[in-house]
């Protein structure tokens, strides 16, 4: 064990997914749903966003909730899925009760410090939050990885993920549960895909590469047509975690908790635990395992 976060063997995790509010969620449930060998996925779990994809928290993860369903179609799988939240948290103390937040916060009661469950969160992260807040004692039982906040170097703390629900983000990182952190900026940001590489790689492979494909293909040329792009599918990082041996994909640092305040801004002092934030991507690494997976 590395410092109590990394555990060796095959890792049993869930996926908490705001999947309709981009195009990157849709690659890192398929780059999950295909490294079966090292990790062993027991539910997703639909998060709640707000943007101009939904009409509001609730209607975001309606969206959400269907989009994990048609990616487990298109993969050919079959796996327990969970509404989440249907509104963010109001404060620091009170869960939003979900189906989600309360599989997580009965599941985790099966695990122990010594064999965790991995909890990995690529939205909002306010069905992890309301568990811990409905059964504080999963939080020794549960690793949880979150793609959110950027790097401590950028200076400014929120992305998408983090400004939905600062609240959310605070009960989890100040529980002291372990917690892993994939800044947006500065390390997940550096993960981009070209259009050449997405018809290339992945269209016509297989139902799900070609969904992959056309479906980034689409949102980039909505904005960027006849243009030379890149499409940041950020998400993806948060699975490679989760393989990162010998930091193959990823290279991070145990550091003392800093809480973002609700300012857009990190607090002065930190707290006397402490988490794991990676710093440094492979991105070629781990575009080649990817593709690979996605394409086998």
């Amino acid at each position: 064990m590395r410092e109590n976060f990394e555990i060796d063997g095959v890792k049993d995790v869930v996926l908490d997914t705001d999947a309709y509010n981009e195009i990157d969620d849709q690659f890192a449930i398929s780059y999950l749903l295909r490294s079966s060998e090292r990790l062993n996925t027991l539910a997703f779990y639909a998060a709640p966003f707000f943007n101009e994809k939904s009409s509001g928290p609730k209607d975001g993860m309606e969206k959400s909730y269907d989009e994990i369903l048609k990616l487990l179609r298109l993969a050919g799988e079959s796996y327990p899925v969970f509404k989440g939240s249907e509104r963010y948290l109001e404060d620091e103390e009170t869960p939003v009760h979900s189906p989600a937040a309360e599989d997580l916060a009965a599941r985790a009661m099966q695990y122990t410090p010594e064999r965790p469950l991995y909890v990995v969160a690529i939205g909002a992260i306010t069905n992890v939050a309301s568990a811990l807040l409905l059964n504080p004692q999963i939080k020794e039982r549960i690793v949880v990885v979150w793609l959110g906040g950027h790097s401590y170097d950028y200076g400014k703390p929120y992305d998408f993920n983090m400004k939905q629900d600062v609240a959310a983000v605070r009960v989890v990182m100040g529980s002291g549960v372990r917690f892993v952190q994939i800044p947006g900026f500065g390390v997940a940001g550096g993960f981009t895909i070209s259009k050449p590489e997405l018809e290339y790689w992945l269209a016509g492979k297989n139902p799900l590469a070609d969904y992959l494909a056309k479906n980034t293909i689409a949102e980039a040329d909505s904005y960027a047509a006849g243009k030379p792009w890149t499409r940041i599918i950020w998400d993806v990082t948060a699975i490679a975690w989760l393989l990162n041996d010998n930091d193959r994909f990823l290279k991070w640092r145990v550091i003392p908790v800093l809480l973002p305040e609700y300012e857009n801004r990190y607090a002065d002092a930190p707290l006397a635990h402490s988490f794991c934030c990676a710093y440094w991507l492979n991105r070629d690494a781990l575009m080649q395992d990817l593709i690979t997976k996605l394409t086998q």
